[in-house]
């Protein structure tokens, strides 16, 4: 078994192929956070956590049998929570009805189980009985009746534990709540370590970047709405000269495709604290009476054998247990975009002639990009008009692709469903669907606006225009791109629960994307944002394969690719060969060198 309970020492052992991850239940009431490293067959208990953990000039619980020997500011909590006397980093931070922001969790009771539930509303690894197991532990804070539930999902072949929290509200006031991380993990020992994560911008994702790891907090972020070109949702502790083959390495991954949170902060005790969610900064969360609230799923993946040894870790499980579909294991088709080689200046004929000589190359597609839809002759107009312009396809989308597939190449298109452009007619009928202050004056990135996805009727309206548009023609594949992040973060229909803008714009857009993958099982979906400005693992549950970059430079591609492929699968990494000189760099090259 994966996840046994020692009821004589209070203790969860977690067993991976290679690994052990073990929870005890200090005094049967806090859940502390005992050992995460190599296997381990069983741990004697820890006692009474004094000694060395205990501190001058620190707050201690005189209410607890063992408050006089340690503080919480020193105990490795599972799930810290504001207003325990931790001052360190906070997994938990909420407001209730009197005012008091103090939360203290307390074990009630535990439930192991084969196989994994589904994360509501958001994308999740999943495995069956023989897979996975999965343990609950659920805590109440007494006084106001608020219910944590603590999900450990056991990938033993993987040596992965996916984790997530589920809030209810059991109390008879709303509870507004201001941050809920969707991990917290205290690692023991971890003086001279380094930090590790995913650095980019536009046209140079996801570099991978080392540093010391000093005390204090280091922190990656993205505020934007989507995970961002900045900063990939993935960190990593690693023991100091750690390779490929060498040294312990703790990976994090956030399946999470909106603004979210990683950081460790090392404290006086040698031990970093790690926690990864959803962006703290301007959330919150009004959970009412009897309802319930679930954060993303982050996954751990612990390696004793380098960098290495994590990345296949996340590759498997990622591939077998996230990815789903046709596509989930299917060879990828060799394509062609007319993008570089018409961008807005195109006609049916140039397409055709591209097409012609792509069937000559052997090449598998031709995919169809931007300009083909609402008289979009510009990056000015038209999007939101999700119907073909007769001067583009006279014979409309199905008598171009016909054409394409009589040529003996499949066709694929690309949507970017997410935005409205001020120039179009459904800005016209609707400008109140776009995402605005309407006391400022709006800004535009790439002359568009982004559609109020906290808007059910906004997202009716986008499942229903792709489903005009896949079903109108044999399209084989979709690029679902997005083009610019969220900024002035409003919707008219929330009221002055604003601050629940970016994640309720996430859940708009996953059940979108859940119901069209749904409707169309045989397309594959390729997940674009201006490059790479939203490669993360939420998208990778739809959309089984991303647009890298936008940089299609053959000598920085090498670095792209190094650094997506830390953790993310090989399989699901569009690339291609672009002219020359590249139309990002300049860099010549040829490609027979």
């Amino acid at each position: 078994m994966a996840i046994i309970f020692n009821e004589k020492n209070n203790q969860f052992y977690l067993h991976t192929k290679n690994s052990s991850y073990i929870i005890e239940l200090l005094d049967g009431r806090i859940p502390l956070h005992a050992y995460w490293g190599k296997s381990l067959k069983n741990m004697p208990p820890m006692g009474e956590w004094k000694s060395t953990q205990s501190a001058t000039m620190t707050p201690v619980d005189t209410g607890m049998p063992w408050g006089q020997f340690a503080c919480s500011g020193s105990l490795p909590l599972e799930y810290p929570a504001y207003g325990t006397g931790d001052m360190r980093e906070t997994a938990f931070l909420a407001k209730y009805a009197d005012g008091s922001r103090t939360t203290r969790f307390e074990y009630v009771s535990h439930k192991i189980m084969r196989g994994k539930p589904a994360l509501n509303g958001l994308p999740a690894t999943y495995g069956n009985e023989t897979e996975v197991e999965t343990l609950i532990i659920t805590l109440c804070d007494a006084h106001t009746k608020l219910v944590t539930e603590l999900y450990y999902s056991v990938f033993e072949k993987y040596d992965a534990i996916a984790r997530s929290v589920r809030l209810i509200n059991n109390g008879k006031s709303n509870v507004l709540i201001n941050k809920a991380a969707s991990v917290s993990v205290d690692i023991h020992g971890a003086d001279g370590m380094e930090f590790m994560h995913l650095y980019g911008w536009w046209a140079r994702e996801r570099h991978i970047e080392r540093a010391p790891l000093i005390e204090g907090i280091q922190k990656i972020d993205s505020k934007r709405g989507a995970s961002g070109h900045q900063h990939n949702p993935f960190i990593a502790l690693l023991q100091k000269n750690a390779d490929e083959t060498y040294g312990e390495v703790y990976g994090f991954s956030l399946v999470y495709s909106g603004s979210f949170e990683a950081g460790a902060e090392l404290d006086i005790y040698r031990n970093a604290r790690v926690t990864a969610g959803i962006n703290s900064f301007d959330f919150g969360w009004n959970l009412e009476s009897g309802s319930t609230f679930q954060t993303p799923e982050a996954v751990m993946v612990y390696s004793a054998e380098g960098l290495g040894k994590m990345s296949r870790c996340f590759h498997s499980l990622y591939r077998n247990n996230l990815c789903r579909g046709k596509y989930q294991y299917a060879e990828r088709p060799v394509l062609v975009n007319n993008w570089e080689a018409t961008y807005f200046d195109f006609n049916e004929e140039k397409l055709l002639a591209i097409a012609e000589k792509a069937k000559q190359l052997d090449i598998d597609m031709l995919v169809l990009d931007d300009g083909w839809f609402g008289g979009r002759t510009d990056d000015t107009t038209g999007l939101g008009d999700w119907t073909a312009s007769p001067e583009i396809l006279p014979d409309g989308l199905k008598g171009f692709a016909d054409k394409i597939n009589a040529l003996g190449l499949d066709f694929g298109i690309w949507v970017e469903p997410e935005m409205i452009s001020p120039k179009s007619e459904l800005y016209r009928r609707h400008p109140d669907w776009a995402v605005r202050n309407p006391d400022y004056t709006p800004l535009l990135q790439r002359n568009q606006y982004v559609l109020d996805l906290c808007n059910p009727d906004v997202c009716e309206f986008v499942i229903d225009a792709m489903t005009k548009v896949f079903s109108s023609a044999n399209i084989a594949y979709v690029k679902w791109d997005c083009n610019r992040n969220i900024t002035e973060l409003y919707s008219p229909l929330l009221g002055d629960r604003q601050k629940e803008f970016s994640h309720r714009y996430m859940l708009g857009l996953y059940r979108i994307l859940q119901t069209l993958t749904e409707r169309f099982p045989k397309i594959l979906f390729e997940s674009c944002a201006a490059g790479g400005n939203r490669v993360d693992m939420g998208m990778l549950c739809y959309a089984p394969q991303f647009w890298a970059s936008d940089n299609t430079d053959f000598y920085d591609r090498v670095k792209i690719q190094e650094g997506t492929l830390t953790c993310y699968p090989q399989n699901t990494i569009g690339a291609h060969v672009s002219r020359s000189p590249n139309h990002q760099t300049l860099r010549r090259s040829n490609i027979e060198n």
